[in-house]
């Protein structure tokens, strides 16, 4: 099966008074329909090789290497996103790709309407206007299960909780049909109870869409109960990467035995009552 993405000795360099790597030649290729975690800590490249992914990387950022976005069916062309210009990235971002970030209150707009920052990608995308445009604007909200979809519609993000905001990201993501989206941390700002919803929540828009999926995260039990692979980052370099299940049961570097014995031993302090864990189950 060809690769949805392939990403080859892909690097970012801050181009600074004195230039230093931030990521270093990090190579996977992620199959259509595959979920893929990137896990590690702060500084780790994590979101930085997102961005490089999504083309977004501002100066004194710059990236090298290769990352190829397949945009047709297998064997024809894709998109080379490093050195693309911002008007072929422009033919790629919502349809082919898309993020949602781990802070709506940065990516949404707080002077426009809900409903009318929606309906821009269903018009781009879709080529949707008037009634149909409202109609699929509230179904989309529907989509991502708010309630009220007008009275959504009509809000400021400002008059909308934490979850909602970031359903409401969720939907802008969607909004274009891409396939393969990436998820950066997008319930690391929400309480437990609120980051359940939003998880079990894409996980059912990536099944029925039948998109790719990458999730970022420093939190191992989250990036285990969604991912097929995962791939584990450090200083900025790829140090591991495995099928969930082999992880967890079989660490190879000792920057990821670490990580699986601290979300053992974590999982040890948790009531019965929140359940258990991938890590726990794999043990």
């Amino acid at each position: 099966m060809s690769a949805l993405l392939t990403l080859e000795s892909l690097g970012v360099t801050i181009d600074d008074v004195e230039p230093r790597d931030l990521v270093e030649a990090v190579s996977f290729a992620l199959a259509p329909g595959e979920r893929l975690g990137i896990i590690g800590e702060s500084g780790s490249g994590k979101s930085v090789t997102a961005l490089a992914i999504l083309g977004l990387l501002a100066h004194p950022l710059q990236a090298r290497g290769s990352a190829v976005l397949s945009t047709g069916p297998a064997g024809s062309a894709g998109v080379e996103v490093v050195g693309a210009s911002q008007r072929r990235l422009d033919r790629v971002r919502g349809a082919v790709v898309s993020a949602v970030f781990q802070e709506p209150l940065a990516s949404l707009d707080p002077l426009m309407r809900v409903g009318k920052q929606l309906a821009w990608p269903l018009a781009k995308h879709r080529g949707l206007g008037g009634d149909a445009l409202r109609r699929a604007v509230l179904d989309a909200l529907a989509d991502v299960q708010l309630p009220d979809p007008e009275r959504i519609a009509r809000a400021y993000i400002h008059e909308i909780s934490g979850g909602q905001r970031q359903r409401v990201a969720i939907a802008l993501a969607l909004a274009g049909g891409p396939r393969l989206l990436i998820a950066d941390e997008p319930t690391t700002a929400l309480d437990v109870t609120v980051q359940a919803g939003v998880l079990d929540l894409l996980q059912r828009e990536v099944s029925e869409r039948g998109m790719s999926l990458i999730f970022i995260s420093h939190d191992l039990p989250v990036v285990s109960r969604i991912a097929d692979r995962v791939l584990v980052m450090r200083h900025g370099r790829h140090v591991e990467l495995a099928e969930t299940s082999q992880l967890l049961r079989h660490p190879v570097h000792p920057y990821t035995r670490t990580l699986v014995e601290a979300s053992r031993e974590l999982d040890a302090f948790l009531p019965a009552s929140t359940g258990r864990s991938a890590v726990e189950e794999d043990r």
